[in-house]
C-alpha cells in the first residue's frame, strides 16, 4: 500500500544519490577535460558538465530540503534538532559553493567553445575561473559527505 515514510525515504534517497553522484562525476570529467588543456576537449565536456547540472543537480538539490522537510514531519523530529541544525549550515554551505560553480562552468564552456573556434590555447582567464571552481568544489564536496554521516548516524551533538 501507499506509505508515505517509505516513499519520502525513497526520494530523498534517490535524490541524494543524484545530488552527490551526478557533482562528482561531472566534477572528475571536468578535471580530466581540464587537464588536456585541449580546447576541443574542455568545450564539449563543459557543455555536457553545465547541461547535467541544470537536468540532474538542481532538481535534485531542491528535492532534497522538501523530502527532508517531510520525513522530519512523518519522523515528528523537531526542526531545531542539532544534528539537523549542522545539517542545514553543511547544505547551506554546499549551496553557496555550488551556485556559482554552475556560473565559473557555464564561463569555462564559453572561453573554450571561443578558443576551439579560433584554434587558439585557452585564455588564462579560463584557467583562473577553473582554478576557483576547483577551490569552490572540495567545500560543497566535504559539506555533502558530512551531511550523508550525520543523515546516518543522527548523533547527540
Amino acid at each position: 500500500m501507499f506509505d508515505p515514510y517509505f516513499i519520502a525515504k525513497w526520494i530523498h534517497i534517490l535524490s541524494s544519490t543524484v545530488l552527490f553522484g551526478t557533482g562528482i562525476g561531472t566534477a572528475f570529467q571536468m578535471v580530466c577535460a581540464m587537464r588536456t588543456g585541449r580546447p576541443e576537449v574542455i568545450y564539449p565536456v563543459s557543455k555536457a558538465v553545465v547541461w547535467a547540472d541544470w537536468l540532474f543537480t538542481t532538481p535534485a538539490g531542491i528535492v532534497q530540503p522538501l523530502t527532508g522537510l517531510w520525513l522530519i514531519h512523518l519522523l515528528d523530529y523537531s526542526l531545531t534538532e542539532p544534528w539537523l541544525m549542522a545539517t542545514y549550515a553543511l547544505y547551506l554551505l554546499a549551496f553557496v559553493c555550488w551556485a556559482p560553480v554552475v556560473h565559473l562552468q557555464i564561463k569555462i564552456r564559453d572561453l573554450a567553445e571561443q578558443a576551439s573556434q579560433a584554434g587558439t590555447e585557452l585564455s588564462p582567464e579560463a584557467l583562473r575561473v577553473y582554478r576557483v571552481w576547483f577551490a569552490l568544489g572540495w567545500p560543497a564536496f566535504i559539506s555533502l559527505t558530512g551531511i550523508f554521516w550525520l543523515m546516518v548516524t543522527k548523533p547527540s551533538l
